[in-house]
């Protein structure tokens, strides 16, 4: 075999330092800022997953709690988990305005620290999706709902908004090479192969969240002061890098928003998916 035929390996990525810089960038800025505006997707998973109440319910990678927030206003007994801890005290503070009773555990989504079966329901919005490691992630989510329950996950899509975010970004600051993208979550081809083994049934269907701003630009300043993955993507570049990457940005937006007033209303597909578990 000559030097030319010897095949080349895919990348490796290196899951465990990925996962350390994720962790970092979710810590940074304040994703609680975006993440409250997001509210209306935990209410509508809820009811997609028909959760009843006193059901024992789990949101994984909860961030700021918006899926636990929504099943505690439907009197099921929450926790909720995540492994940046900042996001969690956010949850917890506005568990307490509204009065709500619910459990917080910082945790790893690949390594949940709760016995098997010991959930009815388990819950992510646009959290589990980003875990490097999708197969364990989604192996967590089997153990720990009992049989019979269901776990309902809202995903963005590759071909959404946030999804091509995704890819803009990447353009300019790569990911490690071989690793899958977080989009991936959103297709109904990675979901079946992650958890048709392990259910009775897989409903998934696409809906729509819309990012309102007050104009594109504002959008760019809370996204790139405030959401962890575009302000890492910032400053890991230089003064022309980020000047690029900015109107690279703007761009995306301008070619999908549906506001003709000076203001952002941009359509974001995702994908609401409940799964009933053997």
């Amino acid at each position: 075999m000559t030097a030319t035929e010897i095949p080349v390996r895919p990348a490796t990525p290196d899951l465990a330092a990925v996962k350390t810089r994720q962790q970092a960038a979710w810590s940074s800025g304040d994703y609680a800022i975006v993440g409250t505006t997001l509210q209306i997707v935990g209410e509508q998973l809820c009811e997609a997953a028909d959760l009843h109440a006193g059901e024992r319910v789990l949101d994984v990678a909860a961030g700021n709690g918006n899926a636990a927030l929504a099943a505690a206003r439907r009197w099921a007994d929450v926790t909720a988990s995540d492994y940046v801890p900042a996001l969690l005290a956010r949850a917890r503070e506005r568990a307490a305005a509204e009065r709500l009773d619910i459990a917080f555990q910082e945790a790893d989504a690949e390594a949940l620290p709760f016995a098997d079966g010991s959930f009815d329901v388990v819950l992510s919005t646009f959290g589990v999706m980003f875990t490097p490691d999708q197969e364990r992630a989604a192996a967590e989510l089997v153990r720990v709902c009992r049989p019979g329950g269901r776990i309902a996950l809202a995903n963005w899509t590759p071909e959404g908004f946030i999804g091509q975010l995704f890819r803009t970004v990447g353009a300019h600051v790569p990911p490690p090479a071989g690793l899958r993208s977080p989009a991936q979550w959103g297709t109904r081809g990675r979901l079946a192969e992650l958890f048709e083994p392990h259910a009775s049934s897989l409903r998934s269907a696409p809906r729509e969240f819309v990012f309102r701003y007050r104009s594109p630009a504002h959008w760019l300043d809370i996204f790139r002061s405030y959401y962890g993955p575009v302000l890492k993507a910032f400053a890991a570049l230089e003064p022309a890098g980020r000047t690029a990457l900015e109107q690279a940005l703007l761009d995306l937006v301008a070619r999908c928003n549906r506001a003709d007033d000076g203001t952002m209303a941009v359509p974001s597909e995702y994908l609401e998916v409940v799964i009933t578990r053997h």
